[in-house]
């Protein structure tokens, strides 16, 4: 089969590879129809992201139509339209139960790895470093799914791939990340990076009860994107970014912020400048300018909402403005498992059609080009989907 394959920083390939094949009674192998490259991706297309290596499958977004079936898997059969969750989960242990599945304990092979950077691991991913597992990911042809029983959402007719494959990351992704905030009537929520998750976010907290939500971001189409969404907007190059919030909320500041960006934010600071020249040099794993910006904006008692991926160490953080300022802090994984049905939901009662933020369809043959393009920010990029 054809799949997109991992060399290096900026270096991807599509491939021949084997086919996967069942290896436990609860997998099931999907061919894949549509697969979207996300912005944490461009993270390990950047080099950032420890413990890839050379032949890697990428990509954890797709959706597809079940091939095979593991013999222990009463759920699904052969002809089944399914998303996938990018999280990989068992469904029994004690975090599963808790409805906390990106945390699973049973689906990382390679949790000990984890344990030594984390402390503990979380659930293994799709297409995202040994670090978080080393499986294939869905950027091919066909991919094998562990526990097929738990994962996969059956897709209904009349739901096309495009619309439903974003239950797979970054809905559910934009989603979780307006629901840390909780959301009461009347609220004003800040959202820093228009991106796919951001666009989501801008949505999501609509959807939650939110009055207003304030777009940050400095490239023209994503700006638009989110006004069109209903959010009002802030080019961050136009003047100092906290001084345009505290103006727009009446110097008291957004009720919750949130950090759509993460491990690498941009800007043209004196810090943001700091975390280039200290992550090129790994003396720091992330730049978290955004998430600074965010602390110092949010009100005081507000919440801060982390849905940016960061993976490691961070420097010159104003923990001591989050503690005097009793703020929130909520991160992690997606849990996307408990939002699926739910946000399937809103997209066959026509309350959101997620498909909107697909500005590139390419072949999976031109995979390579999309990363570039989507890095590069060329041709207004905002999400790219293949069809293998």
């Amino acid at each position: 089969m054809k799949a997109l394959c991992w060399y290096g920083a900026g270096d991807v390939r599509v491939e021949n590879v084997p086919d996967p094949t069942i290896l436990n009674p609860r997998d099931v192998i999907v061919e894949v129809t549509a697969t979207a490259i996300c912005g944490s991706d461009l993270h390990i297309y950047n080099g950032y992201i420890p413990t890839m290596r050379k032949g890697d499958i990428l990509g954890h977004e797709f959706a597809g139509v079940v091939v095979e079936v593991g013999s222990k898997d009463m759920k699904l059969k052969r002809g089944d339209n399914v998303v996938v969750p990018f999280a990989i989960a068992c469904g029994n242990c004690f975090f599963c139960e808790r409805n906390m599945w990106s945390l699973c304990d049973n689906s990382n092979p390679n949790a000990a790895m984890a344990e030594a950077v984390y402390g503990y691991s979380s659930a293994g991913l799709f297409g995202y470093s040994h670090l978080f597992g080393g499986y294939a990911g869905g950027q091919a042809q066909y991919v094998r799914v562990p526990y097929g029983d738990v994962g996969p959402l059956k897709i209904p007719a009349g739901i096309t791939d495009k619309q439903a494959l974003f239950l797979s990351d970054i809905f559910p992704t934009g989603y979780m990340a307006a629901e840390n905030c909780n959301i009461q009537p009347g609220d004003t929520v800040a959202v820093w990076g228009c991106g796919p998750v951001g666009q989501f976010a801008i949505r999501s907290a609509f959807l939650q009860g939110a009055e207003r939500v304030i777009a940050i971001d400095h490239y023209t189409e994503r700006l638009h994107m989110a006004e069109q969404g209903g959010a009002e907007t802030i080019n961050y190059e136009d003047a100092d970014l906290l001084d345009l919030i505290k103006e727009c909320t009446g110097g008291i500041g957004p009720d919750a912020c949130i950090d759509a960006v993460g491990m690498e934010a941009h800007g043209a600071s004196v810090p943001a400048l700091y975390d280039y020249a200290k992550q090129k040099v790994r003396f720091e794993s992330d730049r978290p300018n955004v998430l600074r910006q965010a602390i110092q904006a949010c009100r005081k008692g507000g919440t801060v909402s982390i849905p940016g991926v960061y993976t490691g160490f961070i420097d010159k953080v104003p923990f001591g403005a989050a503690f005097s300022k009793g703020l929130t802090l909520k991160t992690g994984q997606t849990h996307v498992h408990r939002y699926m049905e739910r946000l399937l939901q809103n997209i066959v009662d026509g309350a959101i059609d997620p498909s909107f933020v697909i500005t590139h369809n390419l072949k999976l043959d031109d995979a390579a080009s999309g990363y570039a393009t989507f890095n590069e920010q060329k041709g207004e990029c905002i999400k790219v989907v293949m069809t293998p």
